[in-house]
């Protein structure tokens, strides 16, 4: 077995929205999702196995070169998994070190593509990737990490949860292959609006569908709107691509709104980008539209063949945003 493995994962932007999670097993999410891989940003991991007996502690997590503590226990977390069916980490330590190349509180999952890539690297050290099962495998261990996790072990496109795609589970994620070309080479512009630290932690959220009095409306709706995307992404019809991927943002912020306790992450600058798109596109005729994950930044998805005129519109949006980070769709992890 080697004793060290490096990964590269990407994260990735849901467009059909996971919000919630079933009471039953572990990180089983409460609607199907289905995700753009993003290129750009992505997370470097390499995982190095220890003897247990010469080291301070059974995970050592660095970012950067700078230890980070706060990692070890979600990282030890993975590790138990792991270890129930490769009891050879049972006896190991983990150093892991890693590096995003997009800041820290950007609006960015690194949750995802963090725990994508440590998973990888774990998976590593007892399947090759050649293995007909390894980024299914993988899947379903960095679901475990972290539930959008699992929908960055596939380019282009993912699917998470069941539906009546085949081969969904709940269990992990799978690659969504049958798409229109236009969606081959779509961009990402995220604009960041904030840096803070969310007001509450998405597993907070999450939790909080538990007994949400539109749970059952928000599943029913996911899971149509997951069945009219399917639909969007193979025809390519960009209108409606546009409709379905705002009304999944904005119904997951009318969740939070309506929870109890009830939550508001949105800024007025947010707002004031989707206003904005939505005035861009009328005038323009450019297929524009947002997306927006749990927090109040913006991302702003589009065809490659309008990234001129759309960067123009982003720069006249500076007073409403901090910093731009440009992406698209990308090819998925690789090992490094």
């Amino acid at each position: 077995m080697t004793t060290k493995n490096s990964w590269r994962a990407p994260s990735n932007i849901a467009l059909i929205k996971y919000w919630g999670k079933k009471t039953q097993g572990n990180q089983l999410p409460l609607n199907p999702s289905l995700s753009f891989t993003l290129k750009n940003c992505y997370t470097e991991s390499t995982a190095e196995l220890l003897d247990l007996n010469k080291t301070e502690s059974e995970v050592m997590a660095y970012l950067d070169g700078a230890r980070v503590k706060s990692f070890d226990a979600k990282a030890l977390k993975l590790k138990r998994y792991f270890e129930k069916d490769f009891p050879g980490l049972i006896d190991k330590a983990i150093v892991l070190q890693t590096k995003n190349t997009f800041p820290h509180s950007s609006g960015i999952a690194s949750s995802a593509s963090g725990m994508a890539a440590l998973s990888l690297c774990l998976l590593n050290f007892f399947k090759t990737e050649t293995d007909a099962d390894f980024f299914h495998l993988a899947s379903y261990y960095a679901r475990l990490g972290s539930g959008s996790a699992g929908r960055s072990l596939f380019p282009h496109l993912a699917a998470w949860g069941l539906s009546e795609l085949k081969g969904t589970t709940d269990e992990k994620a799978i690659a969504f292959n049958d798409y229109h070309e236009i969606f081959k080479d779509y961009q990402d512009s995220i604009l960041i609006v904030s840096k803070d630290e969310k007001s509450v932690s998405s597993t907070a959220g999450h939790k909080l569908m538990e007994n949400h009095p539109y749970a059952d409306a928000r599943v029913q709706n996911a899971n149509k709107n997951f069945h009219e995307l399917l639909s969007v992404l193979k025809n390519g019809d960009l209108e409606q691509f546009n409709k379905i991927v705002e009304s999944e943002a904005l119904e997951l912020h009318s969740l939070m709104m309506t929870s109890t306790p009830s939550f508001i992450l949105l800024a007025p600058e947010t707002l004031a980008i989707v206003m904005a798109v939505r005035q861009f596109r009328k005038e323009s005729k450019i297929p524009l539209c947002f997306t927006i994950d749990a927090g109040p930044n913006v991302h702003l998805l589009y065809p490659k063949k309008y990234l001129s005129a759309v960067h123009e519109f982003i720069n006249a949006q500076k007073k409403n945003y901090l910093s731009v980070i440009h992406d698209e769709v990308g090819m998925g992890p690789q090992k490094i």
